[in-house]
């Protein structure tokens, strides 16, 4: 009796082992941020219009899963940029973005899973280049630092949401500025001073604005230097004396010089 089971148990072995080991090809899971397409080798090829949602599911081994975080991610970059001067700026920022779940066939149709290098980051990139040449460096730096930062994330929002991606954000983490302007009142003056006035911190920013131009454009500034003339403009107590035909002056008080500007 038992040498008749002997080949059933064996045969159920041998089922088991080839059922485990072909188990990752039958079955795939999708966690909560994630969603999958399936493309089918022998059918309709990539279905791009029936995303897989969260679970456990079955598919045949000869089709492929595409799974895709859905989440959102973000991604560092650090680059080289020209303000309105054309002065060469630093920048690190970060971009935050999620491709739209009941998109992202499409995106794998157009980008593959790689639409972070293909689509993302180049085209941030360009659109960071773009907005900070608008700006000074100072304004990037202080005064309209979140201004570039909206300008960025909307121009990058119009180019992303076409393909499918969502731009959230853009944010500028760190500027380095050119050697020209980093002058000693900069890092005082472009931020504004907690507990100084409007108005005094409106002075600091212009004069290290003067300072920089004196900087970039020194033959401008050379011109620009006042010069002293003496000019005796108030004259008091004066008397004038007669005598052998010779007219004699004898002045009395100051000569006050004063310097032209």
């Amino acid at each position: 009796m038992n040498n008749r089971r002997l080949p059933l148990i064996i045969l159920g072995v041998i089922a088991f082992i080839i059922l485990a080991a072909i188990s990752s090809s039958l079955f795939y899971k999708i966690e909560a941020t994630e969603r999958a397409i399936v493309f089918y080798p022998f059918g309709k090829g990539l279905d791009k219009d029936n995303v897989i949602d969260p679970g456990t599911h079955m598919k045949a081994p000869w089709n492929d899963v595409y799974i895709y975080t859905v989440n959102e991610v973000s991604s560092d970059e650090n680059m080289d940029v020209l303000d309105k001067s054309g002065l060469s700026i630093h920048v690190d920022v970060t971009v935050r973005f999620y491709p739209i779940p009941e998109k992202i066939g499409y995106v794998h149709e157009k980008f593959t899973k790689n639409y972070v290098n293909v689509l993302v980051i180049p085209e941030v990139r360009s659109t960071v280049r773009q907005v900070m040449g608008r700006f000074t460096a100072e304004e990037i730096y202080s005064t309209k630092r979140a201004e570039v930062e909206n300008s960025i994330t909307t121009e990058s929002e119009k180019i992303l949401i076409t393909n499918n991606v969502k731009a959230t954000a853009v944010l500028i983490r760190s500027i380095v500025l050119p050697e020209q302007i980093k002058v000693p009142c900069l890092t005082m003056v472009v931020v504004n001073r907690q507990g100084a006035s409007t108005s005094q911190n409106e002075r600091r920013v212009e004069s290290c604005k003067n300072r920089k131009h004196a900087l970039l454009h020194p033959a401008a500034a050379e011109r620009a230097i006042p010069r002293a003339e003496p000019v005796a403009d108030r004259v008091t107590g004066q008397h004038a004396e007669h005598a052998g035909g010779v007219d004699r002056r004898h002045l009395t008080g100051s000569i006050e010089l004063r310097a032209r500007w």
